[in-house]
């Protein structure tokens, strides 16, 4: 594998041994909450190549998003129908609301701080309101930030089995025009998938790529299907990052546009002069 650090360059800091590689590439499943805030990309929800996915091949369920943390989504069809945007962004919450539950004073990821590693990576994550939005099942949302491939914190003791899947080689690959990092994972009974419906790896092998620039899981494939006759060998998702931190209104989550009348303003009636 080849040196690298986590702001997509090669320096001496780089992992180099096996041991250490798997303690980066954990780092870095924890890191996606601090390594952007927004991100235009486009997604299946099955694994394929790059080739099944380039025009004029474009698949009838490929899907373009438009996200901005926390919460604010926009979905189309590969010919640009919309079929999901957040319509609440902006939504107040009353005083029985935050006052219910202690979770409700829980702060967004980006306004607390975790314990970094010696490259820029999160080693430690701290308690914050975590959470992607969703579609189709909860893997869409595991694949934009996939902590449960490595959990919020290191084990105290790296027995075998000890950690939440257990990692083959780790080789630097492209994935789309980026650097990712591809290696192949087996749960372990400790595996605790965000939904536990739609995991990012499933029993047996599954092959990932972590984006080496933002920390979103942007492949998966199941290597251990038990067969193609029920579909399960088609397990799995692809995602190809289009652009990470770009500016985005609020009118383009919204189902109707935010250019409205301001009724909270003072609104001057011109009375004519007699």
């Amino acid at each position: 594998m080849a040196a690298w650090d986590s702001r997509n360059g090669r320096g001496p800091r780089a992992p180099r041994g096996p041991s250490d590689q798997a303690a980066a590439f954990r780092h870095l499943c924890r890191s996606s909450p601090w390594k952007w805030q927004s991100l235009r990309f486009e997604y299946v929800d099955r694994p394929v190549t790059g080739s099944e996915v380039s025009a004029p091949a474009v698949p009838d369920d490929l899907v373009r998003a438009w996200l901005r943390r926390p919460g604010a989504l926009r979905l189309e069809t590969a010919g640009g129908l919309v079929i999901g945007s957040t319509t609440g962004i902006n939504d107040s919450r009353g005083g029985f609301y935050v006052s219910s539950t202690r979770k409700t004073w829980l702060l967004p990821p980006s306004l607390v701080t975790p314990v970094y590693d010696d490259d820029g990576l999160v080693r430690r994550r701290p308690e914050a309101a975590y959470g992607e939005p969703s579609f189709g099942n909860g893997r869409f949302a595991a694949a934009l930030d996939p902590v449960e491939l490595a959990g919020n914190s290191p084990v105290p003791l790296e027995f075998p089995n000890a950690n939440a899947v257990e990692l083959g080689p780790i080789t630097e690959v492209d994935h789309e025009g980026r650097p990712a990092l591809e290696t192949t994972v087996s749960p372990n009974p400790s595996y605790r998938p965000a939904d536990p419906a739609a995991p990012l790896c499933r029993p047996g092998r599954t092959q990932l790529r972590i984006d080496a620039g933002t920390g979103v899981c942007v492949a998966s494939r199941w290597l251990d299907a038990p067969g193609a006759d029920d579909g399960s060998a088609g397990y799995g998702h692809w995602l190809r990052i289009l652009g990470v931190d770009e500016y985005m209104l609020d009118d383009l989550f919204l189902a109707e546009s935010m250019n409205l009348t301001d009724v909270r303003r003072h609104i001057s009636w011109d009375v004519p002069a007699e």
